[in-house]
């Protein structure tokens, strides 16, 4: 065996988890770490192959749902595949390596796969947990299984009660991720389990690789003194944090299919600082009437707009879309970093999903955020009331949704 470091990281297939694991990977690669990447085979087909990291290794697994998770498809059911094939698939890897003599030395998982640890565990490797939320996250989590759960439960029908947790910002039950909260689904009640395993493996392995960066996240890093927290972040292209010119090249390094619309020519004959950005991540879907909300909202605003839609049909039916189309641009998808580091774009309209908040900071543009689920509260309430640069969409109480008017 010759002394290069082999270290296998192992993904859940969703775009958040990915395009940040992908650009932790390729900064170990340019250190000479050899690096096996293991997702499933629905999340490598959706990769641009000519993004791939030159000398990456794939170990690809079926799951059985090679096209992606349908819409007949429950989360959990996905979710619960995936973990019972990628541990057959993982183990199978390790024990490979091991056979041919080139054994790896660490495993890294992402967030919503706490069995890879498990599994790493079972062979007698060291393993990391590559955390794609931001760190203030795990800590609500930690404190939550941890002493904390009769107290937020407790008050949980209250959204303006006051949760004070030790190191972290003083919060409210709305600021609370969407999946500890009684608005949160009855399909979603799995994910608590799931997290509760992510936290019970860091007793075994407690370093946790973030991305974050200290000067983002102090407070929170240092928290939780049982937690080893090592800030990488933020995981974005390279030449976005050297200070290159790089609307050229920058629509490579969007590691899913492209989007063939040219965007950045577009952009470039808008004045500075004048374009409004409109995207809510891969996820986040609404109904028309909240998209007619939106279109009214970015029609009355009279600034041009780079709205992000990636259901075509449903923007095609939009009732004003002829003047939608003159006054702004809708694409299918795009490449983030290079329109939010392009001198034309003036705002973000996002849900605030952490690898999006991580971009808009790093790019210095303020955000306008409207979040849906999951850790997005917690995040707008950190954009608008810790770091603020930016502002959060206040809801109706009649439904829930976002009204064009505002404040």
């Amino acid at each position: 065996m010759t002394g290069q470091r082999k270290i296998l990281i192992v993904a859940y297939p969703g775009q958040g988890n990915i395009n940040p694991s992908f650009r932790f990977a390729s900064r170990l690669m340019k250190m000479g770490v050899d690096v096996t990447f293991c997702t499933s085979l629905s999340g490598v087909r959706r990769i641009d192959k000519e993004t791939i990291p030159q000398g990456l290794t794939f170990a690809p697994f079926s799951d059985g749902h090679d096209s992606g998770i349908q819409p007949s498809t429950p989360l959990e059911q996905y979710v619960s595949d995936f973990a019972t094939c990628g541990a057959r698939a993982v183990a199978e890897a390790i024990s490979s390596a091991a056979t041919a003599g080139q054994p790896f030395n660490h495993l890294v998982y992402t967030t919503a796969i706490p069995w890879a640890a498990r599994v790493a565990h079972a062979h007698g490797v060291k393993s990391s947990l590559l955390w794609c939320q931001s760190a203030t996250i795990l800590d609500i989590y930690y404190y939550y299984f941890n002493e904390y759960e009769g107290f937020i439960s407790s008050n949980k029908n209250n959204p303006t009660f006051p949760i004070n947790l030790p190191g972290l910002p003083p919060l409210t039950t709305a600021d609370l991720p969407s999946f500890i909260l009684p608005s949160s689904p009855k399909e979603h009640d799995f994910i608590i389990s799931m997290l509760k395993d992510h936290i019970d493996m860091l007793k075994k392995a407690p370093r946790i690789l973030v991305n974050t960066y200290n000067e983002l996240e102090v407070e929170s890093i240092k928290a939780i003194e049982k937690l080893e927290y090592l800030p990488i972040g933020p995981l974005i292209p390279s030449e976005f944090l050297d200070g290159k010119d790089s609307s050229d090249s920058s629509r490579g390094k969007d590691f899913f299919v492209k989007s063939e619309d040219d965007y950045i020519q577009w952009l470039n004959t808008k004045p500075k600082s004048s374009v409004v950005y409109v995207s809510f991540g891969t996820i986040a879907s609404f109904s028309m009437d909240q998209m007619e909300e939106m279109a009214m909202g970015l029609l009355e605003s009279r600034w041009p707009f780079l709205w992000v839609i990636r259901d075509s049909e449903q923007a095609g039916r939009l009732s004003k879309i002829e003047e939608v189309r003159k006054h702004g641009m809708i694409v299918g998808w795009c490449s983030q970093m290079a329109v939010l580091s392009h001198q034309a774009i003036g705002c973000f309209v996002m849900h605030c999903g952490w690898n999006s908040t991580v971009e808009t900071l790093v790019a210095g543009v303020p955000a306008v955020v409207f979040p849906q689920w999951s850790d997005q509260a917690t995040n707008a309430k950190m954009v608008e009331d810790v770091w603020r640069t930016g502002v959060r969409v206040r809801r109706r109480e009649s439904d829930g949704g976002g009204g064009r008017e505002g404040d």
